[in-house]
């Protein structure tokens, strides 16, 4: 896919303005706190219809602004694509449009743009707890598995009723009434996982690999629910069922369900003479964003093979705190062997080589874009 044109009204601090990008993309380069990321935060937005920096709708609206709103124009592989997001503070409503019509479920209008982003906060994917990791599992699935959201959502809410009645003490009965709608949903969530993980860890280690000018690194999943790593698609709610049985005592000490797919854990290490390394700790900080930023590519990857659409890749300051190595085999890659419009930033003209002949230069002042 390429975005032609985005228009912006009132998000953070962008104010008014309307952009035309090239189909091979824009390298943003100024000041820290002048909008570079608000503009890749507006771009994913209609992507997913939430801000990746985690910040609420309220946040994004401009200050003292009633409302924002977005247009985006897309293109690629034999199809166009206009997606509008608005928010407004009374109410408060979302309104999402595609192709000028509103989706009956918000679900349902998710990942028509393809685009990933890459930013600082990534490393907290690799470095942070297992919730991070978690967290960028469902993303990926969420735009690539179809039916992957409504069964985590579902999930979700059948695991909040069974540790509110475990919380409450109910008898045995009463929890055990939610156990089959958990195991059923819960190894959805885990097959779906597992699936991805075993697909794409050679396309992981692959990048990881180039990037780091020659070490290894893999990725594995590592769920709560014992003997499932191998186990048929068919045979996990009975998995996840026995291992709710084995547990029934520490729940009861801990009124919470101790096992199932919201305590999975997605491992990374780095290949050592002496054994597998975790990367989460033993991890240098520039293996750790080459960690982050090598699951950003595999996610690519993932929406070329599952969606048939090639990505638009939004890099947010990709080369701080990485050698010069790893800054020009990252460039190497992106100008080689990814055929994506890439939108970049970078505080300083020095840190932005990529496609240095082709690709245009963008400035930016006080939330205003210029040529």
């Amino acid at each position: 896919m390429r975005l032609s044109r985005i228009s912006l009204h009132h998000f953070r601090n962008l104010g008014e303005q309307e952009l035309e990008f090239p189909p091979e993309g824009v390298a943003i380069v100024g000041p820290n706190a002048h909008g570079k990321t608000n503009l890749l935060e507006a771009i994913y937005y209609l992507e997913t219809f939430r801000s990746f920096r985690a910040a609420k709708d309220e946040q994004l609206t401009a200050f003292g602004q009633p409302v924002f709103r977005l247009a985006g124009r897309f293109a690629g592989e034999g199809e166009q694509v206009e997606v509008t997001a608005a928010f407004q503070r009374a109410g408060p409503r979302k309104k999402v449009t595609v192709d000028g019509h509103e989706p009956d479920r918000l679900g349902d209008a998710l990942g028509r743009t393809a685009a990933v982003v890459f930013a600082p906060s990534d490393v907290k994917v690799v470095a942070g707890g297992p919730a991070e990791r978690r967290r960028f599992l469902d993303i990926v699935l969420s735009l690539a598995s179809p039916g992957y959201l409504r069964a985590l959502q579902q999930y979700r809410l059948v695991l909040a009723q069974r540790n509110a009645a475990l919380r409450a003490r109910s008898d045995r009965a009463a929890v055990a009434a939610w156990d089959d709608p958990l195991t059923s949903l819960g190894a959805r969530v885990m097959g779906a996982r597992r699936d991805w993980i075993a697909g794409s860890a050679e396309t992981f280690r692959a990048l990881y690999r180039e990037i780091s000018g020659g070490r290894s690194a893999h990725m594995s999943y590592q769920p709560s629910v014992a003997d499932t790593v191998e186990a048929e698609a068919a045979d996990l709610p009975e998995r996840f069922a026995r291992a709710l049985e084995r547990s029934r005592g520490r729940e009861r000490r801990l009124a919470t369900t101790v096992v199932g797919p919201h305590r999975d854990e997605m491992g990374i290490s780095l290949a050592a003479a002496s054994g597998d390394l975790d990367l989460r700790t033993f991890g240098s900080g520039g293996q750790q964003r080459t960690g982050a930023l090598s699951l950003r590519l595999t996610e690519a990857a993932t929406v070329r093979e599952v969606r048939g659409k090639t990505p638009i890749l939004l890099l947010d300051d990709v080369f701080s705190e990485l050698d010069e190595g790893r800054s020009r085999r990252i460039l190497d890659l992106i100008e080689g062997n990814l055929r994506h419009q890439v939108i970049l930033t970078a505080p300083r003209e020095a840190d932005v080589q990529v496609r240095r002949e082709s690709i245009p230069r963008w400035r930016v002042e006080n939330g205003v874009f210029s040529t």
